[in-house]
């Protein structure tokens, strides 16, 4: 079989360069592989996605251990990325919306264009809806909640998976959401006892859970 390797897309953005692309990896008989990268920087790929996939199906099965299995749920996901964390809740029959959010438009675009494999997952189940904005401003603004259409509604659960971790930004404008004013003004586009999961690269940062 002949190598692959394809950039598919690579777009200039206010964070840096952003590109897109897919490749065969000989040390795992060839399987293709979609790879996202910032600059020089990785940030995700399709070969590793289990912890995408748990922070959405622990992240629920804490929400219904809250609200019980027939209540209807709506979700909000802080970043696309190549769509894992966002397919994994859409496994769960219970949930009546799903909003994801990303501040990065060629990732939606890749999504709408049906660039990466799980496009048509998202894009055509209608209990889904990608939105173009930054989930920072969004979480930190105390005039409406994540979805302009619905400014007053709110989530059971919010599920972040944008920055590497709490220390570790992807921008530095993010670092106000990991205070307490930040989590103060989340916790109010919850309901009460609602749940906020954070994926991390990193092993759980104990100050900030504490905080």
């Amino acid at each position: 079989m002949q190598p692959v390797f394809e950039e598919i897309d690579f777009q200039q953005t206010p964070l840096g360069d952003i590109s897109l692309r897919r490749r065969s990896e000989p040390r795992l008989n060839d399987v293709i592989i979609y790879e996202v990268k910032l600059g020089e920087e990785f940030l995700m790929s399709s070969l590793f996605t289990e912890a995408e996939i748990q922070l959405s199906r622990l992240g629920l099965k804490q929400v219904q251990d809250v609200f019980g299995h027939n209540e209807k749920l709506d979700i909000v996901v802080g970043g696309l990325g190549l769509g894992y964390t966002a397919a994994a809740v859409l496994e769960n029959p219970s949930v009546n919306s799903l909003n994801v959010i990303d501040v990065m438009l060629p990732v939606i675009n890749w999504h709408q264009q049906k660039l990466v494999p799980l496009a048509e997952t998202l894009i055509n189940d209608l209990h889904c809806k990608l939105t173009y904005a930054d989930f920072y401003q969004l979480a930190g603004s105390h005039n409406c909640g994540f979805d302009h259409d619905q400014p007053d509604q709110l989530a059971h659960a919010v599920l972040l998976d944008i920055d590497h971790s709490p220390s570790h930004l992807l921008n530095e404008n993010n670092s106000a959401f990991y205070t307490k004013a930040g989590l103060e003004s989340l916790a109010g586009k919850l309901y009460s006892e609602g749940i906020f999961g954070l994926w991390s690269n990193e092993l759980p940062d104990q100050n900030f859970v504490a905080l």
